[in-house]
């Protein structure tokens, strides 16, 4: 009996060990599940609060909120070609003197250039020949009125002398013309040194001389440019919008955009010109801004990135910070969760961008909670599962 005794506490205190080593074993199984990932099914990753803690994963619940609706398009910095002008003579010669360098800021009116030619000579000669017959036939009318009001001289003589003024007159008023035609200004032929046959090529607006062609001792050809200047107090912004975004477009909206060369400053410009035939080969529209320059900060050919505001009135949508988004299997995706702990990736659709936060247009709907911080740990974790899914 007492042996009998014996066995059964003997059997009883094994069975008591066994099951405290399974709970133990148990136990330790669950805190190492926690502290690392479970991978329960593809596309899906299981990672612990303490460990979530410890990679700075942050959940948060899908909102709507207030977004500026843009489209982001690409473009480059462009001169504007309303603010450009080619200089070339108007007539032929020899170039004697070049005023400026390339790069110089020039004002209107500013000499650039001076042209020797043989046929300034004779339409010079032409000019002050003519001003002098008018000189002398309104000297002779004059003379000869005075004659017919003292009854000396015949009235016919008059009209004939009125007649040789007015013939002279014109032939002046021709040649005038033709000087003006050449680039001759009044005030030029003022200047007693223009009687000699020298052409000044002045700039027709103010800017910068950014092509010079000009070199002393060269023929000029009124064909050819000889210098281009141009005002970059405004440049254009030339971009492509995908034609199905046109729609949203409008001429006169505003649109801000960044450049390379000035991190972390946006500026701001606004459409001017959308084209009406869409390209064949990108279906895409040629569209462009017009922006302020003060300074020249801007040069042309530089790159920009370019959002394009639909409205002025911020629509309301579900929107998610930039790096909560990942890309797997060339999707974005989302790392959504019900329960804290196991994180599914879901590919989602984005629309506009916007000062840090992507429109969902769908894949997410709100009240659902998604990781906002340490997704790429998430894509790391569901990466590394998948290869050790994959080992033999």
């Amino acid at each position: 009996m007492n042996r009998n005794a014996v066995i059964a506490g003997i059997l009883f205190a094994v069975a008591v060990g066994g099951g405290v080593l399974y709970r133990s074993n148990s136990s330790r199984s669950v805190e190492k599940k926690d502290v690392s990932e479970a991978h329960q099914k593809p596309g899906s990753v299981t990672i612990g609060i303490k460990k979530q803690a410890e990679n700075g994963v942050t959940v948060v619940v899908a909102k709507k909120q207030p977004l500026r609706m843009v489209i982001n398009v690409t473009g480059k910095v462009a001169v504007n070609a309303d603010g450009m002008a080619h200089v070339s003579p108007h007539i032929q010669g020899k170039i004697s003197a070049v005023k400026v360098s390339l790069g110089d800021s020039v004002s209107g009116g500013q000499p650039l250039a001076v042209i020797e030619s043989v046929e300034l000579g004779d339409a010079l000669s032409r000019y002050f020949q003519s001003k002098r017959k008018v000189a002398l036939a309104q000297s002779s009318m004059e003379r000869i009125k005075s004659l017919v009001e003292k009854k000396i001289a015949a009235r016919k003589e008059l009209l004939q002398a009125e007649s040789e003024l007015m013939i002279v007159q014109t032939e002046f008023q021709a040649n005038k013309e033709r000087l003006a035609l050449y680039g001759v200004s009044q005030s030029d032929l003022t200047t007693v040194n223009f009687k000699k046959p020298h052409l000044i090529v002045r700039s027709p607006i103010s800017g910068i001389i950014t092509e010079k062609h000009a070199v002393v001792g060269e023929l000029s050809d009124p064909s050819k440019s000889l210098f281009t200047v141009v005002d970059l107090s405004s440049v254009w912004v030339l971009v492509d919008i995908n034609e199905k975004d046109i729609s949203k477009v409008v001429k006169g909206h505003a649109a801000v955009f960044t450049v390379a060369a000035l991190p972390g400053k946006e500026l701001q410009g606004r459409i001017t010109y959308i084209a009406d035939m869409v390209d064949d080969a990108t279906h895409t529209v040629k569209a462009r801004l017009t922006v302020p320059n003060p300074g020249r900060i801007l040069k042309p050919e530089m790159f920009a990135t370019v959002q394009l505001v639909q409205t002025s009135q911020a629509e309301t949508v579900i929107a998610v910070s930039e790096e909560a988004l990942q890309e797997v299997d060339g999707k974005k995706v989302l790392f959504v969760t019900k329960n804290g702990s196991d994180f599914s990736a879901r590919p989602v659709a984005v629309g506009s961008i916007t000062d840090g936060l992507v429109e969902i247009t769908s894949g997410l709907v709100e009240g659902e909670r998604y990781a906002v911080r340490g997704s790429f740990i998430l894509k790391s974790e569901l990466k590394k599962g998948e290869l050790e899914g994959d080992a033999p």
